[in-house]
């Protein structure tokens, strides 16, 4: 199988909705799930899709509460991929769908979120890379402040200021065997980690979360103190794409996501009959030219 060389067994996109919650921007969109919004031209999750296609992981999963997800996406990837691409059932937590494919995953295994448009393959290499440098068990990549902004001003609003760097959550997170799985523990009650103090001071007690929230630290040594408390290491993976930050969570971060796509897309080569097409008109010019017929 080619593709960019990771190292990962499998990838899991978690694209599940909150138990009882409505998402704004699938229902300003007129869709069912919010990875079905149309982010330039495609299904956002068909992006992280392609992402994933193009890497060497030998299973992809999807973990969603659409049960139809497959033939509604109506994109190109979902046959291109094959017998890589798997559908689960999503569990009511993050916890327990990440854990319902642990027995079928192949590890290294990469987690990340259907809105994650701007995940390269490049960049889930360098995650696993970075992971390998670190010796880490699980890790949870980063993108460092001045990078995401020089992404997109407006692309993330959401930093963590510690005292040596300020980082913005990049929703790719690096299990490297089944063991380090008890860390995806912290993520039981739901998503939005991060922005609930209390589960944050359940997982990784209370000095870890008022350092982490405080920044009271160097990156790397709270990260250290927090995987003694979880008894797994885990670590800060640094990414250089300051983009993987921004994911798709309402209208100015689509906005945002779109423009970005538009900077990076190559430019388009003419097609050989427009090209042939050119070379006549010039040709009838000159002789028009030598007739005396034109200016």
């Amino acid at each position: 199988m080619s593709g960019q060389k990771t190292g990962l067994g499998s990838i899991l996109i978690l694209a599940g909705r909150r138990p009882g919650a409505v998402d704004a921007l699938a229902e300003a969109h007129g869709v069912a799930d919010k990875c079905l919004v149309s982010v330039a031209g495609r299904p956002m999750i068909a992006h992280v899709l392609a992402g994933a296609a193009a890497t060497d992981a030998t299973r992809i999963f999807v973990s969603s509460h659409h049960e139809t997800l497959a033939d509604d996406l109506g994109d190109i990837v979902v046959d291109s991929l094959g017998d890589r691409l798997v559908f689960v059932p999503a569990a009511d937590n993050l916890a327990d769908s990440v854990l319902a494919v642990a027995g079928q995953a192949d590890f290294p295994l990469l987690i990340t979120t259907a809105d994650n448009c701007l995940l390269s393959p490049a960049t889930i290499a360098e995650i696993g890379a970075e992971a390998a440098r670190l010796g880490a068990e699980a890790g949870v990549a980063l993108a460092r402040r001045e990078d995401v902004l020089a992404a997109h001003p407006e692309g993330q609003r959401r930093f963590y200021e510690f005292s040596d760097v300020a980082v913005s959550n990049c929703n790719a997170y690096w299990i490297g065997h089944p063991g380090a799985l008890k860390a995806a523990e912290a993520f039981r009650g739901g998503g939005q980690f991060v922005k609930k103090p209390v589960r944050v001071m359940q997982a990784f007690g209370l000095v870890n979360l008022l350092r982490f929230r405080f920044g009271l630290g160097p990156i790397h040594h709270i990260f250290a103190r927090i995987s003694r408390h979880l008894k797994v290491e885990v670590a800060a993976l640094l990414v250089r794409d300051g983009a993987t930050a921004v994911d798709v969570d309402n209208e100015r971060s689509l906005r945002a996501t779109e423009a970005i796509m538009e900077r990076r897309r190559p430019p388009q080569r003419p097609d050989a009959e427009l090209l042939l097409g050119l070379d006549h008109a010039g040709r009838l010019d000159h002789r028009l030219a030598d007739a005396g017929l034109v200016g």
